[in-house]
């Protein structure tokens, strides 16, 4: 294997433990991963809050507001921690996994902060039961990969998971199963040669990387109503 290869595999293997180095922590404290055998996508209720999604969908906007974040978010940080509501974030230079989504989500007029507080406070049993919740808390539902999955779901932002990449589009949304009840989400992009790459945050900050296909994909989704380029 070629220096550079064996680099980045290397890179590959220590940012994954920084992941798995995060659980011991997060179990003491109220930030905890989400499980993979968690129901994934709970029988929703009649009632789906009202959120705001914008008139003319632009995924484009979406994928180019993930990559604004590379360089800016440097570091990995699952800390719970108290947020300004809505439009709360943690410092911009740090985060996990579905900041990159929620930040993302944000320059296209979309709140997720706001949108799952308001949507577990009228269909709290319809998210998955994983964190000892009796009742919503909107410093942290938003940057849980299932709850996201479940309210993108319950939006209809449900596509169908390929193992073909024409099918995704850059500004979709991915979500995957790591394995040892680790999930994982980021946002698709153009990999600058007609491919797809993805801007996700996996343990070292915002990265751009080839990781579509890198792990066992669980969701796959998009702005309703979006027209793909």
């Amino acid at each position: 294997m070629k220096r550079s290869g064996w680099l980045r595999g290397a890179a590959w293997v220590a940012a994954i433990a920084g992941v798995f180095a995060t659980i011991a922590a997060l179990q003491h404290g109220r930030a905890r991963p989400s499980r993979v055998d968690a129901p994934l996508i709970p029988t929703a209720p009649d009632v789906v809050a009202t959120q705001p999604v914008p008139a003319v969908p632009d995924p484009g906007r979406l994928a180019t507001a993930a990559a604004a974040q590379i360089g800016v978010t440097v570091g990995y940080d699952p800390s719970y921690v108290r947020l300004a509501y809505p439009g709360g974030d943690v410092p911009a230079d740090r985060g996990v996994c579905s900041d990159v989504v929620v930040r993302a989500c944000r320059a296209v007029g979309i709140d997720l902060q706001r949108a799952l507080h308001e949507d577990m406070a009228i269909a709290f049993a319809a998210y998955p039961r994983r964190w000892n919740l009796t009742k919503p808390d909107r410093n942290i539902d938003h940057r849980r990969v299932l709850n996201l999955m479940t309210w993108f779901e319950r939006r209809g932002w449900s596509r169908p998971i390929s193992a073909d990449p024409r099918g995704y589009a850059p500004g979709d949304i991915v979500a995957w199963d790591l394995g040892a009840s680790l999930t994982h989400i980021g946002v698709v992009v153009d990999d600058g040669q007609g491919g797809r790459a993805i801007v996700h945050n996996i343990g070292a900050g915002a990265q751009r990387e080839a990781v579509l296909f890198a792990w066992r994909q669980i969701g796959h989704y998009r702005l309703p109503g979006a027209v793909i380029r």
